[in-house]
């Protein structure tokens, strides 16, 4: 967590934050791994969040923690930025691992389909403006938060996708 609050701080610096990512290239010399959710309503509607950090809507996700698998990140994650419950996992949807896909850091995220229940609440404020969701004909696809609106579009045409 530390590491995306200085990641995102030195963000706002442009040369500062090129000497953070070399110096975080040269200490981890691997990328981090996230997952990103496209969490689907009883009612079929997709969940969205809009981000704190830069506005945009965004699917549900983030960094794997130390001791968790993919299932666990999704369930944490969901619960964290939603509010809701993950019913189970339908199906993989893609892993994206292009090294500017997400602005603060270089990731690899791989984006699941989940079946959710429950009551739609942010809970982590500290990342999440707003919670809405959207009939899959009217999601906001437009400027989405990393490469969201590719993973949406991959979904949405069915997809399954490596990149």
């Amino acid at each position: 967590m530390l590491l995306l609050f200085f990641a995102t701080f030195a963000q706002s610096r442009s040369n500062l934050w090129r000497l953070v990512q070399t110096i975080l290239g040269l200490i981890f010399r691997h990328p981090i791994t996230g997952a990103s959710i496209i969490p689907i309503l009883p009612d079929g509607r997709i969940v969205l969040i809009k981000r704190r950090d830069d506005g945009c809507w965004a699917l549900p996700g983030g960094m794997v923690d130390w001791g968790e698998d993919i299932p666990q990140t999704v369930k944490r994650e969901l619960r964290e930025e939603t509010g809701l419950e993950l019913v189970k996992i339908t199906r993989l949807v893609g892993v994206y691992s292009a090294p500017d896909r997400d602005p603060r850091i270089h990731s690899i995220c791989i984006l699941v389909e989940a079946e959710v229940q429950g009551e739609m609440e942010i809970q982590d404020t500290l990342e999440a403006l707003e919670i809405e969701a959207f009939p899959p004909d009217s999601l906001p696809l437009g400027k989405m938060s990393h490469d969201h609106t590719r993973q949406l579009e991959d979904y949405l045409n069915g997809l399954t996708t490596l990149a």
